[in-house]
């Protein structure tokens, strides 16, 4: 990309997060402060790694205007967002492999309300402000492009929140190819969910003594499939019934490493491909990847207030879905940080100026 394509680029997309800003915050783009303005000093948040407070004397106004709209604004935004970032890669003609993964934020402090999770309190971490992220997989690169972050409070229910997620991003896609989880998620109340709503999914099993017995019946580089019928009580208190099929390896080398590991899935796929099932699996790995980088624009707060930090959780999201949509090509991530802070900074100026 030329340098002056490179500038064009860049203004157009300071337009898209201005919009953001407006639209989460249900901000007038005549009237200052708006996402024009506050853009200027988020993006050196970011791009410092920072407080908002100290690059700025916007953070008051801007803290009052997020408290001021619900959560459901902040990620319905995001989507908008989305769907304008997504025409350039046809993401409403494609089928997606998504991946669902749980992330956190640290907090420090006196811990109370329904969104800061218990924490050890080693290294002086308190609690936990815990995310659920949807992500599409096996882009270019293998990068993971994030669709859809919401908040996740105590006492959450993973089956209500996995599904409502889906639905909100199922009109932007062609079709869901298949869904990738850890073994984090895995519960009979998700696995009949899906089944129930017709999603695809492949979930890494813990190994428990079900799947140690199993297992061990097995001989080296035996793959066998088995229906594994199974009951549980829902969040309703109602009782329900449902199967899935486990698809055991025993003693499989992995690709990436030369080892061999012992692997339990449990899918809804009647013809899952045990040769390749973990490379389909591992297009997940992308996901964790996809936090490191994300960390790479951390906007720091002290807050205890879910609206400021799930705000600012979304806001870096977006500027990384825009960089690998985009720019990842022509820079690094932190570059681009740098260089649409540069485009946003300068803008404001000319306006400033021109204002008087």
């Amino acid at each position: 990309m030329d340098e002056k394509t490179l500038a064009r680029e860049l203004f157009k997309t300071t337009k898209t997060v201005d919009l953001f800003v407006d639209v989460a915050l249900d901000l007038d783009r005549e009237k200052a402060p708006s996402g024009f303005h506050y853009d200027r000093d988020l993006l050196k948040a970011a791009m410092a790694n920072t407080y908002v407070e100290t690059v700025g004397d916007k953070a008051d106004s801007l803290h009052l205007a997020i408290k001021a709209v619900d959560v459901e604004d902040v990620y319905g935004s995001y989507l908008r967002s989305l769907k304008i970032v997504g025409s350039r890669i046809n993401l409403n003609e494609r089928e997606v492999v998504l991946a669902f993964d749980y992330t956190d934020e640290d907090f420090y402090g006196e811990i109370g309300g329904r969104w800061i999770h218990g924490w050890t309190g080693e290294n002086a971490v308190t609690g936990k402000f815990k995310f659920l992220t949807c992500a599409m997989v096996g882009y270019e690169n293998k990068e993971k492009i994030p669709l859809l972050t919401i908040p996740v409070e105590m006492g959450g229910f993973m089956a209500r929140d996995v599904l409502f997620c889906l639905s909100l991003l199922k009109p932007l896609v062609k079709s869901v190819k298949l869904l990738l989880f850890d073994r984090g998620f895995y519960s009979k109340e998700l696995l009949w969910a899906l089944s129930s709503a017709n999603y695809p999914y492949l979930m890494f099993v813990p190994k428990k003594e079900n799947v140690k017995e199993e297992l061990e019946k097995m001989e080296k580089d035996q793959k066998l499939k088995l229906r594994h019928a199974f009951e549980f009580t829902d969040s309703n208190g109602e009782k329900k019934e449902g199967e899935t099929t486990l698809a055991l390896l025993k003693r499989i080398v992995d690709p990436s490493n030369g080892k061999k590991f012992d692997w339990c899935f449990a899918t809804n796929v009647d013809d899952v491909d045990l040769e390749n099932i973990i490379q389909t699996y591992k297009q997940r790995w992308g996901i964790e990847t996809g936090f490191r980088v994300q960390d790479e624009a951390t906007i720091k707060s002290k807050s205890t207030e879910i609206k400021i930090r799930f705000f600012y959780f979304v806001y870096e999201q977006l500027l990384q879905t825009l960089w690998n949509v985009l720019y990842k090509r022509d820079m690094s991530f932190k570059s681009f940080v740098i260089e649409l802070y540069e485009a946003s900074n300068a803008k404001v100026r000319k306006a400033e100026k021109k204002a008087g």
